[in-house]
């Protein structure tokens, strides 16, 4: 019943279901804050990349993401998750994660079968995110909304940080009373082509 949602393994571990619409502001909206750099930069993709998660704040659940290879143009990590970076954005096969501009409120909306539309917006530019990998700078949050019915939607929440990828991602079930917390991916160590991008506070050993 669940249509699964992915950015790289991690995701596609914690058997996401994302998007549904957004209501209507009426109210004024808040002056735009954007992050630098382009969408490529949010995601790091090379054969050899690692990323290793701690699932639900447990140490003894760990999630290791690696990019095995490169083919028809999608990077393939060991957890079955594939990702391209084109002109419009960061992408599965299905969907789009990331789309510029890299600003507060810019939204779209992925179309994945005639019955699951996801909705995405980033709800963050340019702010800050501390995992047990360390203190990133200059992240974006991105949530993303799939209605499961007409009384509950999940929601997905990621946060990209510059030169290294998804440092944290959190899944909810909304529903009309209350959120609860279903899934949280924290990342705790990764290697990018065999070095440690600027930027980042250095985490703790192991």
């Amino acid at each position: 019943m669940t249509r699964s949602f992915g950015v790289g393994g991690a995701v596609l571990l914690a058997a996401l279901v994302l998007g549904s619409g957004c209501s209507k502001r009426v109210e004024a909206e808040p002056e735009k804050q954007s992050a630098s750099g382009d969408v490529s930069d949010y995601y790091p993709l090379a054969v050899g990349n690692r990323w290793t998660y701690r699932v639900n704040g447990r140490a003894d659940k760990l999630v290791t993401v690696e990019i095995l290879k490169q083919e028809e143009g999608y990077f393939h990590d060991n957890q079955g998750g594939q990702l391209a970076v084109d002109a419009y954005g960061l992408r599965d096969p299905k969907r789009y994660l990331l789309r510029g501009p890299l600003e507060t409120g810019h939204a779209w909306t992925n179309v994945v079968s005639v019955s699951s539309t996801e909705r995405y917006q980033i709800v963050q530019a340019g702010g800050s995110c501390d995992t047990p990998a360390g203190s990133f700078p200059s992240c974006i949050q991105v949530e993303g909304r799939n209605r499961v019915d007409a009384q509950a939607t999940l929601i997905n929440t990621m946060t990209f940080a510059p030169g290294v990828g998804m440092v944290l991602l959190e899944t909810a079930l909304e529903t009309a009373s209350q959120r609860i917390p279903q899934t949280r991916l924290e990342l705790t160590k990764y290697e990018l082509e065999g070095s440690r991008p600027s930027g980042a506070s250095t985490p703790p050993a192991g």
